[in-house]
């Protein structure tokens, strides 16, 4: 039995006329009359009863007409929904991130991809970069938004959006007077870092802060960027920091840019080479948003 037989048999269920269901199949009316008694046969009972003037369902066929247009109903829909998923309409996106990441642009980023494809469903998974390269590699994750990616060749990575560093100051510190900060003028001071054994942005930093001819002294590490405005408020030390840590207000901290050349909090994204039609559409919105 195939999908012809039951719009043959639908057509001429609706027209109860073999001649009404031809004209609007476009075809002729034996071999119409031929599909119908061969499904008939497959059935295994008269699904029509027949005479000249007319042609009238029997019990089976009535039984048989609600559960043809149930199949139809059920193609056109299956149909419908795999369109939709072959153009990035619908579908599920896994998005391994970090939270100083979500602090910045990327939650402006969702809420725009959302607002122009509702049917995809977005998943979050806050991770470790490392965590996050690994979950990507294993498809757990179909995107990953990082800083300083470690290269891997499996994985292709663009910059999404470009940040800048700053810093975190108690509100009290004598720099906190100024618009901006030379790096260099932090060389006396207490650090908080990010753990510089689990993070290449905090070994990056460091080596910033070397190009600017000191060695930082980093007197506590925490594993979380957010988590560095909460030492600094309790006056343990500066911390160098993206600058979307603005947005994460803290009682008693003061967010200062650093003079140019700045050190550099780049966003990257990371996907597969093979990606679907989902993550394309992701990474359209990223290219259209930030350029």
């Amino acid at each position: 039995m195939e999908l012809r037989h039951l719009r043959y048999f639908i057509a001429v269920a609706e027209a109860a006329s073999f001649t009404a269901a031809a004209k609007s199949l476009n075809i002729s009316q034996p071999p119409l009359s031929q599909q119908i008694k061969d499904l008939e046969e497959e059935v295994g009972t008269r699904l029509f009863e027949r005479s000249s003037r007319h042609v009238e369902l029997t019990e089976a066929g009535v039984s048989f007409l609600e559960q043809a247009r149930m199949i139809f109903g059920q193609v056109e829909h299956a149909t419908h929904q795999a369109r939709a998923i072959g153009s990035g309409q619908v579908g599920m996106l896994n998005i391994g991130t970090t939270g100083s990441v979500l602090l910045g642009q990327l939650s402006t980023l969702i809420a725009r991809f959302r607002d122009r494809w509702p049917g995809v469903f977005v998943r979050i998974h806050e991770m470790d970069p490392q965590a996050q390269e690994l979950a990507l590699l294993s498809h757990r994750t179909d995107l990953s938004f990082v800083r300083k990616p470690r290269y891997n060749a499996e994985l292709v990575a663009k910059v999404a959006w470009q940040e800048k560093v700053g810093v975190a100051l108690p509100a009290h510190h004598p720099l906190a007077r100024h618009e901006t900060v030379e790096l260099g003028a932090l060389r006396q001071e207490s650090f908080v870092f990010l753990r510089l054994a689990d993070s290449r942005f905090a070994r990056y930093l460091h080596d910033c802060c070397v190009a600017a001819g000191f060695v930082p002294n980093i007197t506590n590490e925490v594993v979380e960027s957010y988590s560095l405005t909460s030492l600094v408020s309790a006056g343990l030390g500066v911390a160098l920091v993206p600058e979307c840590i603005r947005n994460l207000s803290r009682p008693g901290v003061v967010y200062r840019a650093l003079a140019d050349p700045a050190p550099e909090a780049d966003v990257y994204v990371l996907s597969r080479p093979n990606h679907g039609p989902v993550v394309a559409s992701f990474l359209e919105e990223t290219a259209a948003m930030f350029g």
